[in-house]
């Protein structure tokens, strides 16, 4: 994923220097904003790592378990799990343009295709795809448990922004996406691996309980940063995001203490057995991104151009650190340590 700012800027990417060049993410004060790259920003492509990491990690968590990884079940689901996170984009859209929240929004689907009902349309095919998908994949495995936690997942990105329940108008989104992507979500997938023949030969263990937390914090820490940049517009409307409630200042001060909760439970997992040495060995190697991460926050909170970018190194974090859990997780089956 490329990590821009704005030009002349220089930034530090895991211990690594960047010289950026215009950036394809963070906001333009100027009125003309190429297509192609308003287009890029709707797409939100680096986004879809939500999709890929929780799915991943639970079936590594099953295959710690049971040495066994079906790959095509695991292709299926990605494909229908990038259909639901499209239709999360997508619906939700549709439901801020209806409250005013994206007015401003060039970057808004509704915004650039000037159809509310064509993008309602889009997103609705989406999600009735996806779930049959997930759907097809949950019977194969002779797994109820999936299906019912990935429709409580479901469950949960729809009452985050859709009528009438809008929780994110709230300040309850954050709640919502740790549960969504967290225990249900990886856990689902980590039952989806499973077996009709045997269905009883997945347990439900701390290791995947405790995997499911942490990609659950980082999930939801992508969102947390995703509002910094824009507190005025969501007060304006009423949606009283974390961030519209705290403030800048205390919202960085709120990413430290959740980057710390991260590695803190980390070790604590590890510690207690739950997950295995070679997880907390590799998740320790992403460090210097999530202090990027609080270093860029505190230094930028203010700066509405700059700390566009803040949800983008949390992207980043998110897809290493769950990129190092799932190896870990298969690194402890190959080498007998369970």
């Amino acid at each position: 994923m490329p990590v821009e700012v704005w030009r002349q800027t220089k930034c530090q990417v895991l211990g690594s220097e960047v010289v950026p060049s215009d950036s394809a993410y963070a906001p333009d004060e100027e009125d003309e904003i190429p297509r192609a790259t308003l287009i890029w920003r709707a797409v939100k492509l680096p986004i879809y790592s939500v999709a890929l990491i929780p799915l991943t990690v639970g079936s590594a968590s099953a295959y710690l378990q049971t040495g066994i990884f079906a790959a095509r079940r695991y292709f299926l689901l990605l494909a229908s799990s990038v259909l639901i996170i499209t239709w999360l984009n997508l619906s939700n859209d549709v439901y801020d343009f209806d409250t005013g929240a994206d007015k401003n929004k060039k970057e808004s689907v509704v915004n650039l295709v000037g159809s509310r009902t064509g993008t309602f349309i889009a997103a609705s095919l989406m999600l009735i795809l996806g779930f049959t998908g997930l759907t097809w994949a949950s019977v194969e495995a002779g797994s109820i448990r999936s299906i019912l936690l990935l429709a409580a997942a479901i469950v949960c990105g729809y009452i985050y922004q859709c009528p009438p329940f809008r929780l994110s108008y709230h300040g309850l989104g954050e709640p919502l996406c740790f549960a969504a992507f967290g225990p249900f979500a990886t856990t689902a997938f980590y039952f989806s691996q499973g077996s009709a023949s045997d269905p009883s030969y997945l347990p439900l263990s701390g290791t995947i309980l405790c995997a499911s937390v942490l990609v659950g914090f980082i999930t939801s820490l992508i969102l947390f940063c995703s509002h910094f940049h824009q507190v005025d517009e969501d007060a304006a409307v009423g949606k009283i995001s974390p961030l519209v409630i705290l403030g800048t200042e205390k919202g960085s001060k709120a990413v430290k203490a959740v980057v710390v909760a991260l590695y803190a439970l980390l070790v604590a997992f590890g510690l207690s057995g739950s997950l295995p040495l070679p997880c907390i060995f590799l998740c320790a190697l992403t460090l210097p991104m999530g202090n990027r991460i609080v270093s860029f926050v505190e230094e930028n909170h203010e700066d509405k151009r700059l700390i566009f970018m803040a949800k983008y190194y949390c992207v980043r974090l998110h897809t290493l650190f769950g990129a190092a859990l799932a190896v870990g997780l298969v690194v402890a089956r190959k080498i007998g340590i369970r």
